[in-house]
């Protein structure tokens, strides 16, 4: 890709991410000052505006680095210090230790170390001494950042947490993405480490251990903490038995005597091993076992972590395409099906050119949607926020925009008023020989491309996992093919106008249609409300109707009687965007769905976490889990035809499997980091799990009795397969 062009795509995308910050900013408590410096600024953020009963409020160190500089991990290898927190000063405050995010290694003319770059949050936590009184944290930090050359740096940073109700601030979804990168228990993590020992070679002394992976294993890393004075460097990986076992040896600096006296002494040692393979990872401590030898000549045959040739960027490209071009006919897409269908029927009996133009601009939007969307997500990848696919769904501001789109939109079919561009653009439009009202069908693009977002199809997650696990030139490639897939059908009928010069001539009947089509589109709208409910709470929900109902009054009726007042309609509507937005930031999103809150369902879903679903595989049981979410629409789909239906919905209720239910319609890292362990980004999600599939196997996105069931029949036992013919 031109570099040029990539430079420009980049700024976007962080010009378009700092307006999503200084957006949330705007509703940001509490956190403090920036302590800025010439290489790195550092903050503290809170995951709550107020302490609430109980006084516990989850914390964050945020560190905004210049790229190639560093700050390091709590081992930090061969050189650096951590940052270190002194909370001498602080009133009413109990804190815990800091929490570590998962670091990347470093490895500088023979020098490892381990920390971050970028953006990183290190989260802790705070309690109130009495919860009835504000808590004051005032920490002196200390921290180092290295490029070329390394800066010590002190800092004070001032926090101040009121009583009140522990209602979640914005970045509570960014600490939360980093607490989810924490390493956790080998059984969350579904790995373990089956012995530790120490080997000597000619070569030097290594320290070994065993992994076995109930997933394949793509690239295992390990990170080794130990008895001071000794370094560790990169492992040395064998893959063995189909990638599901791997022996890592990491290289040991830093002994006295020989390698074998220094095996020797090590015997018994306590190590604190830290585990990780992709977004996996787990802390472990073991003790090392007796020394062993080891053949110098092995290390030359241990094979390098390969990526798996099926995933190549052409295959994937193909994959990004038709699942675009499925995405025509998901549910998700159904809300704007009226305006694909006029977009059709209006052009009865237009010239061949008018069709072609008009239908390229459609495609033009989508495309130009798709890009958007990369670069957003290429924006809040480079400040370390979550991403995914429909995950701006769970944010009430979209919701609300989307809503207030979608209003406006019915008013147009309905007559109310027509798209046109400002008179000087469409006399120079005119005078060039373009179509002004090829506006309409761009926006129209852009609309439909974001209306179709919340939900996966067939290949498309696939496709995202892909190239949201991968760089910025994976993202906008795969984006980009994506809008080509989805626009597809547009592009077709402007190959072969004929299509639609064919439909009958507009006519009387089309005001009766377009009356129809926007009763569709005020449902889209009412349908958006319902998820703003289930995200920031009917407060807001119903503040946001009454205010797209009075556009809609002003927008029809009003200016129907009294069209002096015409000129009034763009401040009105700016009032109107700017208090329905603002309601978003004023309710914010709520904390995690109440598990004991009565949900309607036919099945009985018990809540979704890693530690209960590591339990209950552990003990045998046979477990789906359906990882869904109120603003999927083909989440419902699969509910209500497949999973609350027949033979499926028998099984569901009976002894014999366990249901667990992952609630997405808020953000929640731990669901985030359980779709990344399967490489997916986007819902629907289902996975069966069972004594012969312990990591699980994944169904396709749109369910049917017969998947279903044919996943049943990958994780019985053999003698129990019968059962789901």
């Amino acid at each position: 890709m031109c570099m040029t062009l990539k430079r420009w795509i980049l700024r976007g995308a962080l010009a378009l991410t700092s307006v999503v910050v200084i957006a949330l900013n705007a509703h940001a408590l509490p956190v403090s000052d920036w302590a800025d410096e010439e290489q790195v600024s550092a903050r503290l953020i809170a995951a709550t505006s107020a302490l609430g009963t109980d006084g516990n409020v989850l914390v964050g160190l945020e560190f905004q680095l210049q790229p190639g500089w560093k700050v390091y991990w709590r081992s930090p290898g061969d050189a650096g210090f951590p940052p270190m927190l002194d909370f001498t000063g602080s009133e009413n405050v109990e804190a815990s230790d800091l929490q570590w995010p998962l670091p990347s290694r470093f490895s500088v003319i023979g020098l490892e170390t381990l920390g971050y770059e970028g953006a990183v949050v290190l989260p802790f936590n705070v309690t109130a001494i009495d919860p009835r009184q504000d808590a004051k944290i005032n920490v002196q930090l200390r921290y180092l950042t290295c490029k070329e050359i390394c800066i010590p740096y002190d800092a004070t940073l001032s926090l101040t947490l009121p009583t009140g109700d522990a209602t979640p601030s914005p970045l509570a979804h960014i600490i939360g993405q980093f607490q989810a990168r924490v390493p956790r228990t080998a059984d969350a993590a579904r790995f373990d480490v089956d012995r530790l020992w120490t080997e000597t070679s000619a070569k030097g002394l290594y320290l070994a251990a065993d992994v076995s992976s109930v997933l394949k294993l793509k690239g295992p890393e390990l990170f080794v903490e130990g008895p001071a004075g000794f370094g560790y460097g990169a492992p040395l990986v064998e893959m063995a038995e189909g990638a599901t076992r791997a022996t890592l040896r990491v290289p040991v600096s830093g002994y006295k005597g020989t390698p074998a006296e220094a095996a020797a002494s090590l015997t018994g040692t306590p190590f604190t091993l830290t585990i990780s393979d992709g977004k996996r990872a787990a802390e472990l401590t073991l003790d090392a076992g007796p020394p062993q030898t080891f053949d110098p000549s092995a290390l030359n045959a241990l094979p390098a972590p390969t990526i798996d040739a099926s995933q190549s960027i052409w295959l994937m490209l193909t994959f990004a395409f038709l699942g675009g071009l499925i995405l025509n006919l998901m549910p998700c897409v159904l809300p704007v099906l009226s305006i694909k269908l006029l977009s059709l029927v209006k052009h009865g009996g237009a010239t061949t050119g008018a069709v072609r133009a008009s239908f390229m601009m459609t495609s033009a939007g989508i495309i130009t949607a798709f890009m958007g969307l990369a670069a957003a997500l290429i924006g809040l990848k480079a400040i370390g926020a979550g991403i995914g696919w429909g995950i701006q769904f769970q944010q009430p501001w979209f919701l609300i925009a989307m809503a207030f789109l979608v209003t406006l939109f019915a008013c147009n079919l309905w007559g109310f008023f027509e798209f046109r561009l400002p008179g000087a653009v469409s006399d120079r439009a005119a005078k060039a020989g373009a179509r002004p009202t090829l506006f309409g069908p761009f926006v129209q693009g852009m609309f439909a491309t974001l209306l179709a977002t919340p939900c996966s199809a067939p290949f498309l997650g696939t496709a995202v996992g892909f190239a949201l696990a991968g760089g910025d030139n994976e993202i906008l490639m795969i984006f980009a093919m994506l809008g080509v897939g989805l626009s597809t059908p547009y592009l077709v009928v402007a190959a072969f106008p004929k299509i639609a010069t064919k439909m009958p001539k507009p006519g009387a009947w089309m005001v009766k249609l377009r009356f129809v089509l926007g009763l569709a589109l005020a449902a889209t709208a009412v349908w958006l409300l319902t998820i703003v409910d289930s995200v920031s709470g009917p407060v807001v929900a119903i503040s946001t109707g009454v205010i797209l109902i009075g556009v809609s009054i002003w927008m029809g009726p009003v200016m129907h009687r009294v069209p002096e007042i015409r000129k009034a309609t763009p401040f009105v509507l700016l009032l109107a965007s700017l208090g329905a937005v603002t309601s978003s930031f004023v309710g914010g999103i709520n904390g995690p769905l109440d598990p004991e809150q009565p949900q309607i369902s036919k099945v009985n879903w018990k809540r979704f976490d890693i530690d209960t679903l590591t339990q209950l595989v552990n003990a045998g049981h046979l477990v789906l889990v359906d990882v869904t979410a109120d603003w999927c629409i083909t989440c419902q789909v699969n509910k209500r035809l497949v999973l609350e239906d027949g033979r499926i919905l028998e099984m569901l209720n009976g002894p014999d499997v366990i249901p667990l239910r992952a609630d997405w319609t808020r953000p929640d890292p731990e669901i985030a980091e359980y779709l990344a362990s399967f490489g997916r980004y986007g819902i629907p999600f289902n996975a069966i799990y069972g004594p012969r599939a312990k990591g699980g196997v994944a169904l396709p996105e749109l369910l049917s009795e017969r998947n279903v069931l044919d996943g049943f029949k990958q994780v019985v036992p053999e003698s129990m397969t019968a059962r789901f013919e």
